[in-house]
């Protein structure tokens, strides 16, 4: 079917299929993103309910190491601003990138119900 669709038709699908492979790679990373925020901030509220003089050890690698208190929780408390930041930022991509896609879609169906004889549209066509 794509082989008779106007070129600007064609473009425009194009278009579209790229913003669909956006929009599953923002969502992975998304995913990701959230669920390191979410055993991060496990383990926050884990070491908020332990004493502040017990022996603590993390990985590096595949080593354990012992830690400092203050240290740990310092490093996990910016590990989880950062992430509550990331995953902000990507909703916001993965939202931008929704609306890219309805208005290319809806531009592609007015191109295709207009027929290939209608005006041309010019970028930023009539939704912008």
């Amino acid at each position: 079917m794509q082989g008779n669709l106007p070129p600007e038709a064609q473009e425009k699908l194009e278009e579209l299929q790229d913003l669909q492979e956006t929009a599953q790679k923002v969502a992975a990373q998304k995913e990701q993103a959230e669920s390191t925020l979410t055993e991060s901030k496990t383990a926050l509220d884990a070491l908020d309910d332990i004493d502040e003089d017990t022996t603590m050890y993390r990985e590096v690698g595949e080593l354990l190491v012992e830690a400092e208190y203050d240290e740990a929780h310092e490093e996990l408390s910016e590990k989880v601003d950062t992430l509550e930041i990331r995953v902000e930022q990507l909703t916001k991509q993965e939202e931008r990138v929704e609306e890219q896609f309805e208005s290319l879609q809806e531009e592609l169906q007015q191109m295709l119900q207009g027929g290939a004889g209608g005006g041309p549209m010019g970028p930023g066509g009539a939704g912008a």
